[in-house]
């Protein structure tokens, strides 16, 4: 196991964890080949679900790569501002999911399928998950949706792990360090998927941070190594990521179109269709906000649904995987950075090895570069 950030890759990649069956071992595995540091998703899945995973991918691998959770969430209060109905009321969360769910009720309909049970689980099986990984050690795990307790990260650590925990403000990431994590991924709003904000306050949302000035910013309030992420697509892009302190850069939408990844090929075609020309933040598919490429449902749907996760999750499920099956792009979730429009389908090796080489480039450019000096 190694101890420094620096020893788990050759070139400062990382691949982002894209639950949903995007970041299958087969991805994982050809990103850390190639130098860079590859990650399974365990949300959305059950512990052993992660476990066979995981030994699939050191079948094929025996180079470093990564875990990540999400972290269990809390129960909601009585009344909350899940969703505010017609006449701007703040509803109790309980019935704001029932309201959407009747809104829903068309969807459901449309694609023959019914809605899902909101009332599917709020933990992802964190514990068993946990346990799993105690047990059989990987490289590096990272948490999403908040901060581990200190026990938790002191025991990964105890045998070998390397632990990140994402944050998307100065405060996310002060709170991950004084947790004892060994390092911080610093989100900024451009990304792709879900924000992975430490508290989902809807009052804040589409209020993010974007990812240079959140580096900068965090640079100088911890110590700890930092991993950018959001919307980093080129290698000039990490280079201004490292010169603004980050240790390496985050990249999903990146490896989404890459023939390894698991997307629905739907949503592989979607990131460069001129038919989806921008992204936007919503909690449409999950009741959490998160960046994807505008579609029907995504209009329709957003500006009402709830702040509650992950029952609009479990509740749209069969929905999203109607809609897949039906060949339906606008009504499945097309999780997208704001870089979309830059990916490339490549093999996710050749993609490392490329983004590499843009690294290099980049630098030279940099360095060869004249000082700038006073005028006349």
């Amino acid at each position: 196991m190694s101890s420094a950030l620096t020893d788990l890759f050759r070139h400062p990649i990382v691949q982002a964890p894209m639950a949903g069956g995007v970041s299958v071992p087969r991805l994982a595995a050809a990103v850390s080949e190639a130098g860079g540091l590859g990650f399974l998703a365990a949300g959305y899945k059950t512990a052993d679900g992660m476990y066979q995973e995981i030994k699939q991918l050191r079948s094929i691998t025996s180079c470093p790569f990564g875990v990540n959770l999400f972290m269990p969430q809390p129960e909601y209060p009585g009344a909350s501002a899940g969703s505010a109905g017609a006449a701007g009321a703040a509803l109790p969360s309980a019935a704001a999911i029932d309201v959407y769910a009747h809104q829903l009720a068309g969807e459901a309909t449309w694609y023959e399928a019914e809605l899902g049970d909101p009332d599917s689980g709020r933990d992802d099986g964190y514990d068993a998950k946990l346990a799993v990984l105690l047990d059989n050690p990987v490289p590096v795990v990272s948490f999403h949706f908040g901060v581990p307790s200190r026990d938790a990260l002191d025991a990964l650590h105890r045998v070998g792990t390397f632990t990140l925990v994402t944050a998307t403000t100065v405060e996310e990431a002060l709170a991950v360090q004084r947790a004892g994590a060994d390092g911080v991924i610093v989100q900024g709003v451009e990304a792709g998927g879900h924000q992975g904000t430490h508290r989902d306050v809807p009052e804040t949302d589409g209020g993010g941070i974007g990812l240079m000035s959140l580096i900068a910013q965090v640079r100088e309030a911890v110590s700890v190594p930092l991993i950018a992420a959001g919307g980093i697509m080129r290698g000039s892009q990490i280079v201004a990521a490292l010169a603004a302190g980050a240790s390496a850069a985050q990249l999903g939408t990146a490896f989404l179109a890459t023939p390894e990844s698991g997307a629905n090929a739907l949503h592989k075609q979607a990131l460069t269709n001129p038919l989806f020309v921008r992204t936007e933040l919503t909690r449409a598919f999950s009741g959490r906000p998160a960046r994807g490429l505008v579609n029907r449902f995504m209009r329709e749907h957003g500006p009402y649904a709830p702040a509650a996760y992950p029952e609009i999750h479990h509740l749209t499920a069969p929905l999203r995987k109607a809609a897949a099956q039906a060949g339906d792009a606008q009504g499945m979730a097309l999780w997208a950075g704001q870089g979309h429009r830059m990916a490339r389908e490549l093999p996710a090796g050749q993609l490392v090895e490329v983004l590499a080489a843009e690294i290099e480039a980049a630098r030279t450019e940099l360095s060869a570069a004249p000082a700038s000096g006073g005028g006349a």
